[in-house]
């Protein structure tokens, strides 16, 4: 940002004493003049041009253009009447920080065109004048060539990296939230339920106290250990936040159906090995989340685990044969369903649910696309 006490134009590639050479430049040329009329005018348009041109910086919309022009007929005036073509640089520098690119190459022709011609009609009009600043002349009409579109580039260059740093922010923070809701989802499905079955065997312990006593001993010993199996998953959320591996995740849903009496049989694992840390994050999920569900409301004896590779899109089926979703464990399940469909969302996945009386089958799909369109990131 600009402001009215900034003297010298900042980042365009010359050094601030090239800068202060060139706005003290001007008064040696005029105080070479013959007449003390010459040396007023002289100094009176340099005063007025610096005045004008920190002032459009400034300034915005019409004035802007009615500024430049100012500047444009003074520099002209200077190059013909004083030799100092000087003044060119710092219109040339302030071209290139246009942000209209019509804007940009319109006053970019007409100042390169007024400059060549002031500069030509001062050099037939003084030809030994510029014969003796030649190579500084040359030098300051290369610069009014490629100043503005180095610095013209050069801020496009700084607003698209401004505003990649504002996405990959942006970014950040999405992915802040959705490893919160990560967390949640986590903590729902292992410590919520954990919690719930101490309450109710807390509940069955104490109205068996006065009856039979004998059975509270039993009940209190799974007290004991759901909550130290609680403690135990609580610790790995906390202490570890690595992304979930598949294969790890088949032996705990494998452990699990085992204890539960559930055979289990597992298709295709091999088809899975090379898959992108996120999408294997979000299967580990949605395989979990299958396996508790059909430990808990299936009733079924069998679970069958299917994954495959297809041409477009990764595929896993989880497949019981018992009662089917009923109607008083909706509610209990949806929830589950819910943060799987959450997590498939955020990768473009889908979830498929097919529940009779036979049994359910659910079917997770996540495009394969997702992987290609970010070049590997995922």
């Amino acid at each position: 940002m600009y402001h009215w006490f900034h003297i010298f134009p900042k980042n365009t590639g010359l050094s601030l004493f090239a800068w202060i050479a060139f706005c003290l430049l001007p008064f040696y040329f005029i105080i070479r003049s013959a007449t003390v009329y010459e040396i007023i005018l002289g100094v009176a348009m340099i005063v007025f041009f610096f005045t004008i041109y920190r002032l459009s910086f400034v300034k915005k919309g019409w004035t802007v253009y009615v500024a430049l022009s100012i500047e444009m007929l003074i520099s002209i005036g200077m190059t013909i009447y004083f030799g100092y073509v000087y003044f060119a640089l710092f219109i040339a520098f302030f071209i290139g920080n246009l942000k209209s690119k019509a804007g940009f190459i319109s006053l970019y022709v007409v100042h390169l065109s007024t400059t060549v011609i002031a500069f030509l009609i001062g050099f037939l009009l003084e030809y030994e004048e510029f014969m003796a600043q030649l190579p500084f002349n040359v030098l300051s009409i290369l610069g009014v060539i490629l100043l503005p579109f180095t610095i013209y580039h050069r801020n496009r260059r700084e607003e698209l990296e401004s505003q990649l740093k504002d996405a990959n922010d942006r970014i950040s923070q999405l992915m802040i939230i959705e490893e919160r809701q990560r967390i949640a989802r986590d903590l729902h499905d292992t410590l919520g339920q954990k919690l719930s079955l101490i309450g109710l065997k807390s509940d069955l312990a104490m109205k068996l106290l006065p009856t039979k006593p004998d059975l509270v001993h039993q009940e209190i010993e799974d007290i004991h250990q759901t909550s130290r199996t609680a403690l135990s998953e609580v610790r790995e959320i906390v202490s570890d936040m690595r992304t979930a591996r598949l294969e790890d995740e088949i032996v705990r849903v494998q452990q699990l159906l085992h204890s539960s009496h559930i055979t289990c049989e597992i298709h295709g694992e091999q088809s899975f090995k090379h898959l992108p840390l996120l999408i294997e994050d979000v299967f580990c999920m949605c395989l979990k989340e299958s396996v508790t569900n059909v430990v808990k409301h299936s009733q079924s004896k069998t679970c069958e685990i299917r994954l495959e590779l297809l041409a477009n899109e990764w595929r896993m089926e989880v497949q019981d044969h018992g009662v089917g979703i009923q109607s008083d464990e909706s509610s209990e399940q949806g929830s589950g369903m819910i943060g799987m469909k959450e997590r498939l969302d955020f990768v473009n996945g889908e979830l498929d649910v097919h529940s009779t009386k036979a049994g359910t089958r659910l079917v997770i799909r996540i495009p394969r696309i997702i992987h290609q369109e970010a070049g590997g990131l995922l």
